[in-house]
């Protein structure tokens, strides 16, 4: 979900309009998240500039994100990455 709302942001309302796609996801657990656990991104700008990258070459683009969750204390228990395509929506009417 950070991943995703970052994500959201850069291309919500955006034109050209783009799609996004996840390709995959794969998750580690480190420790048994117990209570409330808060997942983070800190690659906003990274996730931006392959927006920016898609519709500059009008070609699709992949990047891996990484969201990390922490308990209460802020020891990560889990780390997830998420990877991504985003591309522009070509105009079919």
């Amino acid at each position: 979900m950070s991943t995703g709302v970052l994500a959201l942001a850069h291309v919500y309302k955006r034109t050209p309009q783009i799609s996004m796609l996840v390709l995959k996801v794969q998750g580690d657990f480190s420790k048994k998240a117990i209570g409330k656990t808060t997942f983070t991104c800190d690659e906003g700008l990274i996730i931006k500039q392959t927006i920016e990258d898609a519709i500059a070459s009008n070609e699709g683009k992949v990047i891996t994100a990484k969201s990390y969750g922490r308990n209460k204390s802020g020891e990560i228990v889990a780390q997830f990455e998420i990877t991504w395509s985003f591309k522009v929506k070509s105009n079919i009417s």
